[in-house]
């Protein structure tokens, strides 16, 4: 069974759902740092590059968002292109794969544009822009203008799969398509259609105040992020919703009362102490889900480590052995890693390329079994879609996972100041020779005078004082100079001061 857990504070909420007491999501809110994930803006079109297929929006963030040809919804295409004159030649009908459209034919610099932000910017990229767009409800998620139904893949019955395609798609308006979430099994016409037609309130507001709104200006958000994670993950498998703040309860209540009365009954107010993230345990396994290394029950573990290009996470055997033969062994930890892995991207909200070096194995039908195993986990546990290739030559496992937001380590730390984001600085040593290297150049060069003063980080100080001393005593003595040493906290280990004295 699972829990939604809720810490409610002024400063900042977090949302913990769990399973059998394992952390599987977490999500953080705070009045400070707002996320635009899913925000309807009015845009402006501030260039249109047709060589990269890839039109700038002005948003009111500090970098346009970007839009690509791909994002651009089909009907506003051919809207915009309904004014091109196309000729028409007589002659035999032949099948030609379609041309992907000119986008400097259908976006013009200057012109307003509906957008929602399909991804938050990341390192040096904007806002992901889409018109494509995608309205999230209790049980459906409607595309007001993508006429394609789809049914979560969790819903296993073909009858009840087909009952549901029926239902939604009498209940759509015309142009409109849906894709039909697991919590709409065995759900009767009218909880879908009461979603259905507030879905479409909601679309039709959105372009009434398309039309008066100022550029920039923000449209519709979603949900807050506590109602938000109610609504996405509360189904028959939550036993129990469990928030530390009254007024939050209350909230949670009406809200879950109008939603989903049946399951109002599991919202239930935590007293605290002790904190109710140490209570369930989600503090520390919080914690854990920032640091490279994983721990597995097997005593095997994952390294995970992740650049702006991809993620690589490499799989050991550790301190297993197993009790039969070393391919079984092999076989075991793959397959309990390749269900750890699952959650660690979830939790750590990890997309993109990545990369996984599980054990190699010897044996195809094992390779086999640990790809199903591996696409079955994330098909059944993750609601982003993911593409995985089979084992490489060199046993590689490669996937893309579908980026959502910033990961688990963008939202909670920031960028070494001493080591850029390397993991590595250079020694004492490194640093004191580039530094008796500048002050040389300086002193060769006449930027400062006969006597000078070369001030420099405590480990640079204690250094030089004891093992480079003679090496100043040299450059005194070749140039002619005095050089006073002095130690100054406020440095860093590659800063450093040279000045007349």
């Amino acid at each position: 069974m699972r829990k939604i857990i809720i810490d409610k504070n002024h400063w900042q909420t977090r949302i913990a759902i769990t399973k059998e007491e394992k952390l599987q999501n977490i999500y953080f809110y705070s009045a400070l740092e707002k996320s635009i994930e899913r925000i309807y803006f009015k845009g402006t079109i501030t260039k249109v590059l047709p060589g990269i297929q890839t039109a700038f929006v002005d948003i009111g963030q500090e970098r346009a968002g970007f839009l690509h040809i791909s994002e651009i919804d089909r009907e506003l295409a051919f809207e915009k292109l309904a004014g091109d004159k196309i000729e028409k030649k007589e002659g035999p009908k032949i099948k030609r794969r379609p041309k992907t459209p000119d986008i400097g034919k259908i976006l013009k610099e200057g012109e307003p544009i509906l957008v929602q932000v399909s991804k938050e910017p990341i390192y040096q990229k904007g806002a992901k822009l889409t018109t494509c767009f995608t309205l999230p409800g209790r049980f459906i998620v409607l595309m007001p203008n993508i006429p394609r139904i789809g049914v979560s893949k969790k819903i296993e019955d073909r009858e009840e799969r087909a009952r549901l395609k029926e239902l939604v798609s009498k209940h759509l308006p015309q142009g409109m398509g849906a894709i039909i979430r697991t919590t709409s099994e065995n759900k009767k016409t009218k909880d879908l259609s009461q979603d259905i037609k507030f879905l479409v309130e909601t679309w039709k507001e959105i372009n009434k105040k398309f039309k008066t709104a100022d550029p920039a200006e923000k449209l519709h958000e979603d949900l807050p992020m506590s109602l938000r994670a109610v609504r996405d993950h509360l189904d028959d498998d939550v036993n129990e919703i469990i928030v530390n703040d009254k007024k939050e309860q209350k909230k949670l209540y009406k809200f879950v009362k109008k939603i989903a009365s049946e399951h109002s009954h599991k919202i239930k107010f935590y007293k605290e102490p002790p904190a109710i993230f140490e209570r369930f345990e989600v503090e520390k396994q919080l914690e854990q889900a920032l640091k490279k290394k994983v721990d597995l029950k097997s005593g095997g573990s994952l390294i995970i480590e992740t650049t702006e290009a991809m993620t690589v996470i490499d799989v050991n055997t550790g301190k297993f052995v197993g009790k039969k033969t070393l391919e079984d062994t092999i076989l075991k930890t793959n397959l309990e890693a390749a269900q750890e892995v699952a959650r660690q991207l979830r939790l750590r909200n990890i997309g993109g390329l990545i990369v996984i070096d599980f054990i190699d194995m010897a044996i195809a039908e094992h390779r086999k079994q640990l790809i199903r195993t591996f696409e079955k986990t994330l098909r059944e546990t993750d609601k982003f879609q993911s593409v995985v290739l089979k084992v490489s030559e060199f046993g590689l496992v490669q996937m893309t996972r579908k980026r959502s937001g910033k990961t688990l380590i963008q939202q909670l730390k920031v960028c070494c100041p001493n080591c850029s984001g390397s993991g590595t600085i250079k020694s004492v040593e490194t640093e004191s020779y580039a530094i008796l290297r500048e002050l040389k150049l300086q002193l060769l060069e006449k930027k400062v005078g006969k006597s000078v003063e070369l001030a420099v980080n405590k480990d640079i100080f204690n250094h030089m004082t004891s093992v480079e001393y003679n090496s100043i005593l040299q450059i005194e003595k070749d140039l002619e100079c005095s050089v006073t040493l002095s130690e100054d906290k406020n440095l860093k280990l590659n800063q450093y001061k040279i000045k007349k004295t």
